[in-house]
């Protein structure tokens, strides 16, 4: 049986075999160089085949890789081709809400349900990690924290409310029950690395640039989930900066918060394709600008205008 591939994985081989070089391809796709390489590798693995050879130069393509190439180009024209044939076929009044990670959106897409009952409203959650999904015309709208992971020059990008950033640490940790620290108080401490993210999302929440331009202290383990950076911190390797609002840590016995003084805070978002005309994109950016105003603790129904 032939393996199913990972259209994802697909994108950034091309983009590797396009460039040659892995440091330029991560910077394209806005990823880490060692989260790409163990991405090509996935999908190395799951074809087993060597597709690509680094070089002192460079990187090149092995046979197999050369072979590969021209239809995996050809595989993701197809799969664009696919969606832009469902979205035409797609009823006018239809919109797909995005939002990641613990954001609640309830009330906003109650509330355009509430004045649109005959639209097709979904919604569909990702990952911070997918919040290219946007760009690729997988979600009409997005609801996210910034730093944006995805690049916003054709975007429009309306802004919720702030929220602070705070210090996630085990409850034996040595600045567990202070009222508040520094980043001078942290400059030592390990931070729980994560891939797959940007670098303005990287150091937004590794707190770079620092004094003399140190890079942060990364832990031993390198977090590709959520949950893979809890189980770090748990384990007393690293500590990490969350948004204050994110309570999914609470799962976990052990862990607590702690203030950072003098730390801007991030803001909660919602981001639009600057070129979107579905009118419905429009009415849920009303609805959670009036109705998305902090973090939601309760949902009631929404009025009717």
């Amino acid at each position: 049986m032939l393996p199913d591939l990972d259209l994802r994985l697909v994108r950034y081989f091309t983009v590797v075999a396009e460039q040659l070089n892995f440091a330029r391809a991560a910077e394209e796709l806005r990823v880490a160089q060692p989260s790409l390489s163990r991405q090509i590798q996935r999908l190395e693995n799951t074809l087993g085949v060597r597709l690509l050879e680094r070089t002192t130069q460079g990187s090149r393509l092995t046979a197999a890789g050369a072979a590969f190439l021209p239809k995996a180009q050809q595989l993701l024209h197809g799969a664009q081709q696919a969606v832009q044939t469902a979205l035409a076929a797609a009823p006018a009044r239809t919109i797909t809400i995005g939002y990641v990670d613990d954001l609640v959106i309830t009330p906003a897409v109650r509330n355009l349900r509430h004045r649109y009952p005959d639209a097709h409203v979904r919604t569909r959650h990702l990952g911070s990690q997918e919040a290219s999904a946007l760009l690729e015309r997988q979600v009409d709208v997005l609801v996210t924290r910034t730093p944006l992971p995805i690049p916003a020059e054709d975007l429009e990008v309306t802004v919720l409310y702030s929220e602070a950033r705070v210090l996630l640490v085990p409850a034996s940790h040595r600045l567990a029950g202070k009222e508040a620290v520094t980043a001078d108080d942290i400059a030592a401490e390990p931070l729980v690395g994560c891939t797959g993210m940007g670098v303005e999302w990287t150091t937004f929440w590794r707190l770079e640039p620092r004094s003399g331009s140190e890079p942060a202290p990364v832990g031993p383990t390198l977090a590709e989930t959520y949950e893979d950076k809890l189980e770090a911190i748990t384990d007393g390797t690293a500590i990490a900066i969350v948004p204050a609002g994110d309570r999914r840590y609470t799962l976990r016995p052990g862990l607590v918060t702690v203030a950072l003084d003098g730390i801007e805070p991030c803001q909660i978002v919602v981001a639009t394709r600057t070129a979107d005309t579905n009118p419905l994109v429009t009415e849920f950016v009303r609805s959670a600008k009036d109705l998305l105003v902090g973090p939601i603790t309760s949902v009631t129904a929404p009025p009717a205008r």
